[in-house]
């Protein structure tokens, strides 16, 4: 039994995979023999077996590979729990890599502040191909919080944290199979942990680098994330027990004002080609996703079979 699980969910990105297990199994200042690495496949066919199984003979502790076919993001996190034996389970994506002090600096927060779950910064770095947008399109890829580790009011997304399994609701799958394909399944938890009194955490110390795939590093692609995101708040309103429709009602009154305003703005700023357009439209997306959030404005980024 494992004392912390870390889980690395992947979906035919083998050298990305490659780098975050590594980085992983680099990991200082913890004890190995505590510590198991859980990848899991999210693929029709065991893609990455191979590159499993290769890192498997480099660890100096367990790495076990999970085959999750069934498509949805919340499938495979929920796949690596029912694996996974850790009291703590960190979670890494296959976008990512982390500084050898990552894991420690997690774990360390979690005890100073008797956290049930703890968040760090996540710091994107596109490729020196990229130059339109740049500084925009790092920013969105990227998690930046408070200078200083503390209790927080808030939650961030799944990767680069740290969860402790006894807080969860479920232990073994926690994860909403409803977010299979349009994401938030990490948002929905955090959302019913944090309304139970669980306690969050931020530590700039534990920040780790991503590396965006290139066909995300365009403007279709982030704003339409973006107005995916902008959904969150009346999504979540809407998904509660019992339904909260004053809430649902408000966080859309919110959004038709921000995409008017915002929208307006993003106008302007695009035909004088100011060099801050992408933030404005960006808004502009999250403020009408708060409006149009139902059923048929649903994006699917996840969930896509090979």
């Amino acid at each position: 039994m494992a004392r912390v699980t870390i889980m690395i969910p992947t979906q035919r990105r083998l050298g990305g995979l490659a780098v975050a297990a590594r980085s992983v199994l680099a990991q200082a200042g913890v004890d190995h023999f505590e510590l198991e690495l859980v990848i899991v496949d999210n693929d029709q066919v065991p893609s990455a077996k191979d590159v499993a199984q290769t890192l498997a003979g480099e660890a100096p502790f367990p790495v076990h590979y999970v085959h999750e076919p069934r498509a949805g993001v919340a499938n495979a996190r929920n796949a690596g729990m029912a694996k996974a034996s850790g009291a703590f389970v960190a979670f890494l994506d296959d976008d990512e890599e982390a500084p050898v002090g990552w894991l420690a600096a997690l774990l360390a927060a979690q005890q100073a502040y008797a956290a049930d779950v703890v968040f760090g910064p996540v710091r994107a770095r596109a490729p020196q191909a990229v130059t339109e947008h740049r500084d925009y399109l790092e920013r969105f890829f990227s998690r930046i919080g408070p200078e200083q580790a503390g209790v927080i009011d808030h939650y961030y997304g799944c990767g680069d944290s740290l969860l402790k399994r006894s807080s969860l609701p479920d232990p073994v799958a926690p994860f909403a199979a409803e977010r299979n394909h349009i994401g938030g399944e990490d948002d929905m938890l955090f959302g019913h942990m944090r309304a139970a009194g669980a306690v969050f955490a931020w530590e700039p110390a534990a920040w780790v680098w991503e590396d965006p795939v290139p066909d995300r590093l365009t403007l279709d692609y982030t704003i339409r994330r973006a107005f995916a995101y902008g959904q969150g708040p009346s999504a979540h309103c809407a998904a509660a027990v019992p339904p909260d429709r004053a809430g649902v009602a408000r966080w859309m009154a919110v959004g038709v004002v921000q995409a008017a305003l915002f929208g307006a703005v993003a106008g302007f700023k695009w035909l004088t080609r100011a060099g801050d357009r992408a933030e404005w439209l960006d808004r502009a997306a999250r403020g009408l996703g708060k409006t149009l959030w139902w059923g048929p404005f649903k994006i699917h980024f996840y969930g896509h079979s090979a």
